[in-house]
């Protein structure tokens, strides 16, 4: 396992709980990536300060499987040029929930209500749309990151490209077909002012 800190176990053991994991991802910056694309590891966001969706979904994973949870990402995928969603899977009494990173008011944290992965991926379809109010969720794929443990994923210096580029070689589980697609609604003038609405402004 990974060679933490005494101040990075500390905090991890203090965020016992996925409320307060998110809470605690929540306040984190947003990642703007000022001087190019990043894909940092748990230990870089924590040294940094900066999270984009991945980041934050893999720091989530690092915190939860120190509380006995498996480190799980769950992959949102939008058809183009909408971008894909990417959060931290756990589970609780049965039931699935997420923890996410979002400059948005929407697409945020999931609570453990779900029976399934797929219950939790659609739960995000209605609030995933695009500034011309194109519906764009599509498909979601799971990813286990012990499967990294070897590269040391959770503490590397290193950007985490392997982690990222892997999401879009993943078997995807389709959620829509072409007839349900035709008969999709664009949300309404109310909702499309919550797109508008960011946590974080640019410098």
């Amino acid at each position: 396992m990974e060679n933490f800190t005494k101040k990075e176990l500390a905090l991890f053991k203090s965020l016992n709980t996925p409320r307060k994991i998110q809470e605690f991802i929540t306040k984190i910056p947003i990642n703007f990536e000022p001087y190019g694309e990043t894909c940092l590891s748990p230990r870089m966001v924590l040294q940094q300060n900066r999270a984009h969706c991945i980041e934050a979904a893999m720091l989530a994973a690092t915190i939860l499987r120190k509380h006995g949870h498996r480190p799980l990402l769950l992959d949102l995928e939008a058809c183009p040029p909408d971008d894909s969603h990417v959060v931290a899977l756990f589970k609780q009494h049965g039931y699935w929930g997420a923890i996410s990173k979002t400059n948005h008011a929407v697409l945020r944290y999931r609570d453990p209500i779900y029976k399934t992965i797929r219950e939790l991926a659609l739960s995000y379809f209605h609030e995933y749309f695009d500034k011309k109010g194109k519906k764009t969720l599509r498909a979601y794929a799971i990813v286990d990151l012990s499967k990294y443990d070897k590269k040391g994923w959770m503490t590397a210096d290193e950007d985490q490209w392997d982690i990222n580029n892997s999401l879009f070689e993943l078997p995807h589980h389709q959620i829509l077909n072409r007839k349900q697609i035709a008969l999709l609604k664009k949300p309404d003038k109310i909702e499309m002012k919550y797109g508008d609405l960011v946590e974080w402004k640019r410098e």
